[in-house]
């Protein structure tokens, strides 16, 4: 069976968007070129960003695990970027989700079991 390898997000500024995730989720950043940085999560799977001229819509949609959305929610606002759905349950004892849009305006979505 495949499994997800790598995934990449777009960034219109990719200075803004490496700091942004780096702290947001301590991501540790790495940087390729000027128009591409590499990224490692301690528990599971890295990818890239990518830079681009226009953001693509829609982005990748992609869930990051956190503990806590509305926390999440509100220190991703303080780092520049704004909620588009708050936390939502997604029924069948699955989980809840919400999405953000980053500070260059890609969404991301963000999961949570409680």
């Amino acid at each position: 069976m495949n499994k997800l390898c790598h995934w990449e997000i777009p960034s219109t500024d990719l200075a803004k968007s490496t700091k942004f995730y780096a702290a947001l989720f301590g991501w540790k950043m790495q940087s390729w070129s000027g128009d591409y940085a590499m990224f490692d999560v301690e528990e599971g799977i890295g990818g890239g960003i990518a830079k681009v001229e226009k953001m693509p819509e829609p982005c990748i949609d992609v869930y990051i695990s956190v503990e806590d959305i509305p926390a999440a929610l509100k220190k991703a606002e303080t780092l520049g970027a704004r909620v588009e759905r708050p936390k939502t349950e997604i029924g069948g004892g699955m989980g809840f989700y919400a999405y953000l849009r980053d500070p260059c305006g890609c969404r991301i979505g963000i999961w949570s079991k409680a």
